[in-house]
């Protein structure tokens, strides 16, 4: 098991460190009272190994009861358990700019000066910060470079495309693009099964229109150019720290065109590395509101 306890100053980054350990698969648990850490550790041991990578944000929040963790880390090691610390800190100019746009006072000095809480803080620190594994100085980082840097640390080093999930999405523009959208591309140049007679009943799900749709050459242009495109956009969207992206394929009633272009995305995007959906918005819809009508 790999235990890690994040600690560190106020405002030096600890839920962004949290965050970009989250989506390395680490089971993290913030401000547990110091007391608690063997007994979690203990539960943790016993999880048969479904828990296997395990980070506690511990820091000056607890109080009184932060005065436990040498304790508590005492205890640890007496019992031959393996831990580490990761402690983040930031230059005082930059911390009191951070509190600053935030508008939050500093834990240690609520009524006063923020400068007086982070210099209290820094002396009651001295002693954890020299017992760390791992200091991150988060003064000139953005969050993509202390993303970079925990999974540097305590990943396996390479972005993953697994840390980004893809959604196509197939929608009506009649009903208005998906709010969350990402990525929009709109096919409605492709001609529509909608007015042959026989393709109507169907949708893109059906064999009879994909084979309309996706026989045009203009179509396959577009599917190919589309595929392109993403080979370059998503690796970059990674490096970046995006964690989620839609990609909305819309026609006029999200069931015909969109949707069987939709599926031929989502069939060439899942022989990538990347974990894709697919979900079909308004495949339905003029459906649901025929028979509302009737």
């Amino acid at each position: 098991m790999r235990f890690v306890i994040v600690t560190g100053l106020s405002g030096a980054g600890k839920t962004q460190a949290t965050r970009s350990l989250e989506d390395l698969g680490y089971f993290c648990v913030d401000n547990l009272p110091p007391k608690l850490i063997s007994k979690f550790a203990e539960a943790c041991m016993q999880s048969d190994g479904k828990i296997d990578k395990v980070a506690l944000v511990i820091d000056i929040r607890g109080g009184v009861f932060f005065d436990d963790l040498f304790e508590s880390l005492m205890e640890l090691k007496k019992s031959n358990f393996t831990y580490e610390i990761l402690f983040l800190e930031a230059s005082d100019e930059v911390l009191v700019k951070r509190f600053k746009e935030t508008r939050r006072s500093h834990p240690l000095s609520p009524n006063g000066r923020v400068i007086t809480g982070i210099e209290a803080e820094r002396n009651k620190l001295r002693e954890l910060k020299s017992r760390a594994d791992n200091i991150i100085d988060t003064s000139k980082y953005a969050i993509k470079d202390l993303r970079a840097k925990i999974n540097l640390l305590y990943g396996n080093g390479k972005v993953s495309g697994k840390q980004l999930n893809l959604t196509v999405l197939s929608f009506g523009f009649k009903y208005g693009i998906p709010t969350d959208s990402d990525l929009v591309f709109d096919v409605r140049f492709i001609p529509n099964p909608f007015y042959i007679e026989e393709l109507k009943p169907f949708s893109g799900n059906d064999k009879p229109v994909q084979d309309y749709v996706l026989n045009h050459d203009e179509t396959k242009q577009f599917i190919a150019k589309l595929e392109d495109m993403l080979k370059f956009l998503i690796p970059n969207y990674v490096k970046e720290g995006k964690r989620q992206l839609i990609i909305s394929i819309g026609c006029t009633g999200g069931r015909h065109r969109s949707v069987a272009i939709a599926n031929a995305l989502y069939e060439r995007l899942k022989q990538t590395e990347y974990e894709v959906t697919i979900e079909h918005r308004d495949i339905n819809e003029d459906v649901n509101r025929g028979a509302r009508k009737l």
